[in-house]
């Protein structure tokens, strides 16, 4: 093991968690403009009430999404030269973990109002229940399921 200062450490999270923001924040901003740009198309007023509102849930969360995981930038920026990573770190984490909550609800509520528009209700219940479970899964259980085995070995 190596001999990391906790200077290093709060540097090497940082540095961790603005990789891993990189990597969501270009999907949430894509989805945002996606949403953005719906109720403008031609097919938007054939939407029914339920499909407006999971649209209007997939719209709000999205825009939650982008605030969540933009933030710990602004945090950062404003708090530059603070000497506060570790708490930038402890709420930066608890924001992106929120923001990503935001992204799996906003997906999966675009997911069942295209494939409700594209297909029948059933089918788009049954896609949107295939994608939650899998946003559940690989998202929140296999990490949660790694920590608790973690907590059992020690």
């Amino acid at each position: 093991m190596t001999d990391e200062t906790k200077e290093d450490r709060h540097n090497r999270e940082l540095i961790e968690l603005l990789n891993e923001l990189r990597v969501a924040l270009p999907g949430v901003q894509v989805l945002f403009a996606f949403l953005l740009a719906v109720p403008f198309a031609n097919g938007f007023p054939k939407l029914g009430k339920v499909d407006r509102d999971i649209f209007f849930v997939a719209f709000i969360a999205t825009a939650l999404a982008t605030v969540l995981l933009i933030a710990p930038s602004s945090y950062h920026r404003l708090r530059w030269r603070q000497h506060d990573k570790e708490r930038l770190l402890v709420i930066s984490n608890g924001m992106t973990i929120a923001g990503l909550a935001c992204l799996a609800v906003a997906i999966t509520s675009t997911v069942f109002v295209i494939t409700d528009f594209l297909f029948h209700r059933a089918w788009a219940a049954t896609f949107t229940a295939f994608v939650a479970a899998c946003f559940l899964s690989l998202w929140y259980g296999l990490p949660l399921a790694a920590a608790i085995q973690d907590r059992q070995r020690q």
